[in-house]
């Protein structure tokens, strides 16, 4: 192998062809620099990915070095994004339970599948599939991203629990009725607080490691002040009226919806096996030799059925099962969240009984001074039944936890491929969408560094990455534009800052855990918001009015969309992605054809633009776009509107510097054209045609049809030649092609 195909490959070769002790201490500040952002960051993007805040150390520790080494980015810091979190957790939920082990291992099979698309885009040469998301598309889902992801960290900065409704805005509306009734103002004083040092230290010095300072501050306050403080009680230490029912037919209702989950998906595995059977019936009668077919005619008559029907009328039955039990699961789980409500709704406060013992009662039933203690005690219910004997009240504010210690073991994701179909669309997404976010960023510090990126390497890097990393228990990850920048900021030379930010990861993982149990999840949400603020970004929404309407329009519907989809943050990007290419279908079928006049610069241009008049015998029209297809009727049609119009006309010239293909259709109407049009009486010109249209007008004969002689390499050289031709005996004066004449 040569060395330059080595280099291919192992594309971090190259960094150590100069490297030194100054780039080995560079890249060591710079990579422990990124770890102490990437630490707190990556257990909050976890949260928001719906996942436990440690399954963001899990996604820190391989992807980063992986995407490194394989990538062709040095400064790129790769690792859990807000906005991939916020796609993987809208991928998951219609699937799994938020958290458990299913949506889990879920998220770990989508990180896989996210991979291998990036990796095969890569491999291909396909990266320009990125194009599919416009800029003005990006935009709009990038903001109405940012608003979604701030407002679903309300909860934990007010410390209250909601249940996700269906749409978006009902949650945000359950949130803000939940803080009206109740805030744990402890808890939402430490998110402002964190919020303040971020902020204020930012602006201070932005190259300080400002989210990892308040981490520090908060913990360290959470610790000393005893923020969490939690109790396990038992259902009759709970002396409110209805409690215990109230208990019994949630946890009844939770084993009905495992109960009706499972039989749905054992119907949906029945109906996919059905339908493979009347396929392969079909296949067996349609493609089978005349005796298979006697064969299979007589078994049908011995059998008195038809074996394709009953399969079909199988499959029916089964549909029509999936219905009913989506339909019961639906109603199902709309009495468990209003169950749920009602037990997160209770405040309690504790008294004593004659024996001493604690118990709890309504908070309003009790006058205060019968308490046997200031706190309010809330129920904590999550999405698994409650046990009766380990019931947890809430008195405090809520901390990250147990974090597991050490790095997980490797083990591939255990693949189905039901579940791959299912999450193909979202990945085809996230793919895209996180490469967008990555290669944008990458670009941005490459201009700084005048380094060379190739995007298809890219993709190969950050597919790998994730495929990677699905082996160590990662969900999606993408290039993140905060922690790039801090690490082009602290002096990065080359891609072994990440591998040093991955080794600190692990060091946090094997020794550090424990000082992060009383880390406020009020913290966490302060740093995803303070993160996504970047991201709004409505200066890019006016410029895309600016330059063209249609994009700004663009950007504000894939805006609202976004919002109002929420939380399937596809459907908003595909609508995006619809519109963008309907009206580049729309475009290119009604390209701009244009009459030219002479104006004030010595140039032909659009006579109807400056308001110039046109000369009586020579029609100059100019065609932008290619002939294809979609769009040589609509010239046709223009082209006609204009001989219609003038009635000396003598010469038709058709100026096609704007046209750089043809195809089949586009070559054989406009040989009609010509034809037709030379049959009444007009001479036809050409200039401006490029090699490739000149080769296919050869090979066809319309070359010739037209004449070599009526070809002109520009329009100018053209006029030399037709104008005296058409204005022999003519009364025109002066001539607009000659003089600049502007309509009156």
């Amino acid at each position: 192998m040569t060395p330059s195909f080595i280099q291919t490959i192992f594309p971090f070769i190259s960094w150590f062809k100069e490297y030194s002790g100054k780039s080995f201490k560079n890249d060591l500040i710079a990579g422990i620099t990124v770890a102490l952002v990437l630490i707190p960051q990556s257990m909050a993007y976890a949260q928001l990915a719906g996942l436990p805040s440690y399954y963001g150390l899990y996604a820190s520790f391989l992807p980063p070095v992986v995407a490194a080494l394989f990538g062709s980015s040095r400064q790129l810091a790769t690792g859990p994004v807000a906005v991939v979190s916020m796609m993987t957790a809208a991928s998951l939920e219609p699937l799994a339970i938020a958290g458990g082990e299913a949506y889990i291992a879920y998220a770990i099979v989508l990180a896989f599948v996210v991979g291998l698309f990036q990796f095969l885009l890569g491999v291909l040469r396909l990266g320009i599939i990125v194009n599919l998301l416009s800029h003005p598309v990006v935009t709009g889902f990038t903001n109405a991203a940012a608003l979604i992801i701030a407002s679903s960290q309300l909860s934990k900065f007010f410390g209250v629990h909601v249940d996700k409704a269906e749409h978006y805005f009902e949650t945000i509306w359950r949130v803000f009725e939940a803080a009206f009734n109740y805030t744990h103002w402890p808890t939402f004083l430490m998110g402002l607080l964190a919020l303040a040092v971020m902020i204020g230290l930012k602006r201070w010095n932005s190259r300080l490691p400002y989210v990892l300072a308040a981490v520090i501050i908060t913990t360290a306050i959470s610790w000393f002040s005893g923020f969490e403080e939690n109790r396990t009680v038992t259902i009759q230490d709970i002396k409110t009226p209805g409690f215990a029912g109230l208990v019994k037919t949630l946890n009844s209702n939770l084993d009905h919806v495992v109960q009706t989950t499972e039989a749905r998906a054992i119907v949906s595995k029945n109906s996919s096996s059905q339908e493979k059977n009347a396929a392969n019936d079909t296949v067996c009668i349609d493609c089978h030799s005349q005796r298979d077919v006697e064969l299979e005619q007589l078994k049908r008559k011995n059998r008195a059925e038809t074996p394709q029907l009953l399969p079909l009328a199988k499959v029916l039955e089964l549909h029509l099962k999936a219905g009913v039990l989506d339909q019961y699961l639906a109603g199902e789980k709309e009495h468990v969240q209003e169950i749920r409500q009602q037990l997160r709704s209770m405040q309690l406060v504790s008294m004593r009984d004659e024996s001493g013992s604690l118990y709890y009662v309504a908070r309003k039933s009790i006058a205060p001074e019968k308490m046997a203690d200031d706190k309010i005690w809330r129920i904590n219910v999550g999405n698994n039944p409650l046990d009766p004997d380990n019931i947890l009240l809430v008195g405090g504010g809520e901390v990250v936890g147990m974090v597991p210690r050490g790095i997980p073991q490797l083990a591939i994701p255990k693949f189905d491929m039901n579940l791959i179909r299912q999450l193909l669309i979202p990945a085809i997404i996230i793919s895209i969408l996180g490469f967008m976010e990555a290669i944008s960023i990458a670009k941005a510090v490459a201009a700084r560094t005048g380094a060379r990126l190739d995007p298809n390497q890219e993709l190969i890097g950050q597919g790998l990455a994730n495929m990677t990393g699905s082996f160590g228990g990662s969900y999606p990850i993408s290039g993140s534009f905060s922690r790039s920048a801090v690490n082009f900021q602290a002096g990065a030379v080359t891609g072994m800052s990440s591998v040093f930010t991955s080794v600190g990861v692990v060091v946090a993982l094997l020794y550090c855990t424990p000082l992060l149990y009383h880390l406020p999840q009020s913290v966490l949400a302060a740093i995803i918001m303070m993160a996504v603020v970047g991201l709004l970004n409505v200066h890019d929404i006016k410029h895309a009015f600016v330059v063209k309407k249609s994009d700004g329009i663009i950007s504000i519907i894939t805006f609202i969309a976004t919002l109002v989809f929420a939380p399937h943050l596809d459907k908003g990007i595909l609508l995006g992605v619809s519109l963008t290419i309907g009206i580049f279908f729309y475009r290119m079928m009604k390209p701009v054809v244009a009459e030219l006049s002479l104006w004030n610069d010595g140039h032909y241009r659009n006579a109807a633009h400056y308001h110039l008049k046109q000369c009586k015998h020579i029609a100059v029209i100019r065609f932008d776009g290619p002939l294809l297809f979609a769009n040589i009727s609509y010239l046709e049609d223009e082209v006609l509107k204009i001989v219609d119009s003038m009635p000396e006309l003598k010469i038709i010239h058709f100026k096609c510097n704007g046209t750089n293909s043809m195809d089949a259709s586009g070559e054989s109407s406009l040989t009609l054209l010509i034809e037709r049009l030379k049959a009444a009486g007009y001479s036809i010109y050409f200039s401006g045609l490029k090699e490739n249209i000149t080769d296919i007008m050869r090979r066809t004969g319309l070359l010739q049809e037209i004449g070599e002689n009526h070809i002109f390499p520009t329009l100018v050289t053209a006029m030399e030649v037709i104008w005296p031709i058409a204005h022999k005996a003519s009364d025109e004066s002066p001539c607009p092609l000659k003089k600049v004449t502007l309509v009156d």
